[in-house]
């Protein structure tokens, strides 16, 4: 071809005559990275909102410092989860090896649909799964399929749950007795709506479940609905139990879960993708107890194990089941005896994402996650025990994770100007001193929501923190007097 009309550094030349230009973009890039990432802790956890226009397509290629100008703003006002103020959503910093990672994976650009495209990353990933499988108290007839994100983890599980229960997976639904449904806490993520929907169900296909004080989901009432619900006529398939809930970070109680579906022939899945993390850790391992017995596992390390967006996973107590449930065979690829993941999984064409999380396992080693978990609950903690100590802030619920839900209850006003209340102290701390809490709308109430995730907070910050907490309430407190 002729590429005289193309920057010089638009490819990386297979036989090297551009290196000089490739280095020198490279290395600007890299520059600008790093120069973002270690004044991180100096920009804003959540910059103002600006109005930008990225709608133009230039009929030439613009200069390279112009380029490197536009990437200086949008890195500017993009969310800095690199910030250790920044507690207010799952969102991690990433580990180093996994943007490395991330790159690396990018520039040999596989496809994961097939063994052909992927030679080496698709056994990496049906390895290195089986191993994950294995920690979460699979044998080897387990197994898995890395997703984008664990929405599509939640479709794959419910998917291949769908197809082997009811049999479903040539006729489908519209030929069954009964309408099939879904056991869920009414805590749980919105994914497992949205997966209904896909799935032809429809949204009234999911039955919410009680959760109790401690935001877990009440087996009582589990019982109960599947009972209610084969009485009316319906036909219950599946039971999603939570092990890391959005708002509080609770973890469904899934031994007896699984005891119940077990009972009923229902299949068992568990969204872990936050809490799955709790496998790495020696001390808190014991939280998961009966995720061994799920018929299937979301996973996200790009949570808590700080793996660069996307990298989740579904994972699966038998392997054979999505071959026969859920596969459909692509002709036009060379026939092995390694199973394509393209045709076992919801995506065809698929990112690599299994090198990131390969490179940094072996960077970070499990006892580096084990302390970097222990850590995280130490910070935990540390922040409890500030709540605890001031009477006019609440827990929603002691946490089983490094997720901490509250609110400010002052008895110098009105109960229902508590949620303005809190709204403005969230606006205070972002706006006073860059820390960045959530608040989300829940149980009715407005609470906010701190993340003890990034390595790098400390228990000073958290002290300062309530600090600036109790200033407001004591400002507040005279600005009604």
């Amino acid at each position: 071809m002729e590429l005289s009309f193309l920057p010089n550094n638009a490819f990386i030349d297979p036989n090297g005559h551009n290196v000089n230009d490739i280095r020198g973009l490279v290395d600007q890039l890299v520059g600008l990275v790093i120069e973002n990432s270690i004044h991180a802790a100096k920009r804003e956890t959540l910059p103002s909102m600006e109005s930008f226009d990225y709608s133009s397509i230039p009929e030439t290629g613009i200069e390279l410092e112009r380029l490197l100008l536009n990437l200086q703003v949008i890195i500017k006002n993009s969310m800095n989860p690199q910030n250790p103020r920044y507690m207010g959503h799952m969102d991690s910093i990433p580990t180093l090896m996994s943007c490395v990672g991330e790159f690396i994976s990018s520039s040999i650009n596989n496809n994961m649909l097939s063994l052909e495209m992927s030679p080496v990353f698709s056994k990496m990933e049906a390895q290195l799964l089986k191993t994950i499988a294995r920690m979460f108290g699979y044998d080897d007839k387990s197994g898995g399929v890395m997703t984008s994100g664990g929405s599509l983890a939640n479709l794959h599980a419910l998917t291949a749950a769908r197809n082997f229960k009811l049999n479903v997976k040539k006729t489908g639904i519209c030929g069954l007795s009964g309408q099939p449904v879904i056991f869920v806490s009414d805590v749980s993520h919105t994914s497992l709506h949205k997966a209904a929907m896909i799935l032809g169900l429809g949204t009234s296909s999911i039955i919410p479940v009680k959760s109790n004080n401690l935001a877990r989901m009440d087996i009582y009432d589990l019982e109960t609905k599947i009972q209610h619900a084969k009485s009316e006529g319906n036909i219950p398939f599946a039971v999603v139990a939570t092990a890391g809930t959005t708002v509080t970070g609770s973890l469904d109680p899934i031994l007896p879960i699984a005891r119940i579906t077990k009972k009923n022939g229902l299949w068992l899945h568990v969204d872990a993708a936050y809490g799955g993390a709790l496998i790495f850790s020696d001390e808190y391992r014991d939280k998961l107890a009966g995720i061994e017995m799920a018929d299937s596992v979301t996973f996200n390390p790009q949570k808590w194990m700080y793996i660069t967006k996307t990298c989740a996973m579904t994972l699966f107590k038998n392997r054979e089941i999505l071959e026969t449930d859920f596969r459909i065979s692509a002709p036009y690829m060379n026939d092995t005896d390694f199973i394509n993941l393209g045709e076992i999984g919801v995506q065809g064409t698929r990112h690599a994402d299994i090198l990131k999380l390969y490179l940094t396992l072996q960077h970070i080693g499990t006892k580096g996650y084990n302390q970097l978990i222990s850590e995280s609950f130490a910070l935990n903690e540390e922040f409890i025990k500030q709540v605890k100590q001031r009477p006019f802030l609440e827990l929603y619920c002691e946490p089983d994770t490094n997720i901490c839900c509250f609110r400010g209850i002052p008895n110098d006003i009105d109960i229902d100007q508590w949620d303005n209340w809190n709204l403005e102290l969230q606006q205070f701390l972002l706006t006073e001193e860059n820390i960045f809490l959530s608040l989300p709308d829940f149980k009715g109430h407005r609470w906010l929501r701190a993340v003890l995730l990034n390595p790098f907070i400390t228990g000073t910050l958290i002290q300062e923190l309530f600090r600036k907490i109790d200033q407001f309430h004591d400002e507040y407190k005279k600005m009604k007097v």
